[in-house]
């Protein structure tokens, strides 16, 4: 079958990660033949399986605005017959925009995937991420989300939903003895420090890192404005000394196979991959209970810890209950690999085999 899989750019990021794995996974199938289509050029963070073509489209100038140019570079791509596939996948909303809009031009199927709640808006962008959700997403042959919550939602405005989870891009390890760093890790693009809540973070662990001087933090993720602001705010509660930003790192997994702890402060989700990836490594997790996305993941003091929405109080508390006690960390840590089962990208490419058949079908 011939997928396209269309996306901004391949730059840091969980979308991006999860196109990646996916296209990576289903190109081991020969019948398969994959295309992923980036719309802006730009640093490459992800490497794709040799057998994957990879198309960067031609940029037209002098049009002031990103998506209209988008359309038009899209359209030339598929005005030549022989470039259109099966089925296209496009990720995050303005690109799903984009890719509805070209797809319907040439009557081409598309799965347009969502990896954030419904109720999260792109930053300066609300109207066009609203109108996407509201009116264009009815046009699409399926809308994937990460969690039933946003089912109805998209029901409600006549798109057809399927629920299609993140896989877990790491292999969970199977040895858990060995000694961690005392470190608690949180990974996020610094620049969406609200959304990932890495300002928060800063502030309600200070008084932890200064009750347990042996711990630090590491922050791990790029974004230059964002740097900026979590070091200074590092800087106003006296614990610049005890964070680390690493900036991006390609070995994550490494990085979580050493690490203690790992703390998702997020304000909104979808389905966090880097929570499952840091559940594989033997993270012992502790996620706030945010509208959708750790819910599904963590089920409270068995595989992880969930806690209240934005309770700064009860995150302490919980933090603090893990840095006293190993054996809670390793119980939890045990219990998080165990649960993984359900998000193994095989299962997940099975799933999304079957769509695809089932969409060229009808």
């Amino acid at each position: 079958m011939k997928l396209d899989f269309i996306i901004s750019s391949l730059g840091g990021g969980g979308a991006e990660r999860v196109l990646t794995l996916m296209v990576n996974s289903l190109a081991k199938n020969p019948k398969n033949s994959i295309s992923v289509i980036t719309l802006f050029q730009g640093k490459e963070d992800y490497k794709l399986d040799p057998a994957v073509n990879r198309v960067k489209l031609k940029q037209t100038k002098f049009i002031p605005s990103h998506t209209f140019r988008s359309i038009i570079n899209l359209s030339r791509y598929y005005r030549k017959k022989s470039n259109r596939p099966h089925v296209i996948v496009s990720f995050i909303t303005l690109t799903n925009l984009i890719a509805i809009v070209v797809a319907k031009l040439f009557s081409i199927k598309i799965i347009a995937q969502e990896h954030n709640s419904f109720m999260r808006h792109m930053d300066g962008r609300e109207r066009i991420t609203d109108f996407t959700k509201k009116h264009v997403y009815k046009m699409a042959d399926v809308i994937t989300v990460l969690t039933s919550y946003d089912i109805e939602y998209y029901q409600k405005h006549g798109a057809t939903v399927y629920v299609m989870p993140n896989p877990c891009s790491f292999t969970p390890i199977s040895e858990n003895s060995h000694n961690r760093e005392q470190t608690i890790l949180a990974v996020g693009q610094l620049d969406r420090y609200h959304h990932k809540g890495l300002d928060n973070l800063i502030k309600l662990i200070a008084p932890i890192l200064k009750e347990y001087p042996d711990w630090q933090l590491k922050i791990a993720g790029s974004g230059k404005k964002g740097l900026k602001h979590l070091t200074q705010l590092a800087e106003e509660h006296h614990i610049l000394d005890k964070v680390i930003f690493t900036g991006f790192i390609n070995n994550v997994s490494e990085v979580m196979y050493q690490t203690s702890i790992f703390i998702l402060p997020s304000r909104f989700e979808g389905l966090p991959m880097v929570l499952l990836e840091a559940m594989s490594q033997g993270m012992a997790c502790i996620a706030y209970d945010c509208k959708t996305g750790p819910s599904d993941i963590i089920e409270n003091d068995k595989n992880g810890f969930l806690i209240e929405d934005q309770n700064m109080t009860k995150m302490q508390k919980g933090l603090g209950d893990l840095l006293i006690s190993k054996d809670l960390r390793l119980r939890l840590s045990n219990e998080g690999i165990n649960s993984l089962d359900k998000y193994n990208i095989s299962a997940i490419t099975e799933r999304y085999e079957a769509l695809f058949k089932k969409i060229v079908k009808t």
